[in-house]
């Protein structure tokens, strides 16, 4: 199979990459915006970037901040800290685990399921706005070739 980019046609301000990147940054700054812009979630001081760790938690797939790093673009103290805040907003709690103290579980707190709801209705309309003029069949494609790009990622990514 033919490279899609070589040397003629390899535009990195218009490649797969840098579009990426930009929209990433763009959903996430905009949805800190609609965070900030509501009265409930600008009290918390709620950000992007934590409603993700959030949502990660509340699948019940995740329990640590180990798990969490695995799956996000933080590093270990990165992600530290940002549980250190969502612990002292409250959002959150740690506790060791009680077969293997070495190990601290994370879950949210009954004000941290208060405030998800919240937080995943202002996402998603943030997420409607950015597919405004797509069909659902095309987001869902669009869905698809994500997630072949996922697929094709090197393992340990």
């Amino acid at each position: 199979m033919a490279d899609i980019y070589d040397e003629e046609n390899y535009a990195p301000k218009k490649g797969v990459g840098y579009l990426l990147h930009r929209v990433r940054s763009e959903l996430l700054a905009a949805m800190d915006r609609e965070f900030s812009a509501d009265a409930q979630l600008a009290e918390l001081q709620a950000t992007s970037a934590q409603f993700i760790v959030l949502a990660t938690l509340s699948t019940q797939e995740v329990k640590s901040a180990s798990d969490l790093c695995k799956g996000m673009t933080y590093d270990a103290g990165a992600m530290t800290r940002m549980i250190d805040r969502l612990e002292e907003k409250g959002l959150l709690k740690r506790s060791r685990c009680p077969d293997d103290r070495r190990l601290v579980n994370l879950e949210l707190t009954e004000k941290g399921q208060l405030a998800l709801p919240r937080m995943r209705n202002t996402a998603r309309r943030v997420l409607n706005r950015f597919l405004e003029g797509f069909t659902k069949a095309e987001a869902r494609q669009l869905e698809g070739f994500l997630t072949r790009m996922l697929e094709n990622a090197p393992r340990g990514s």
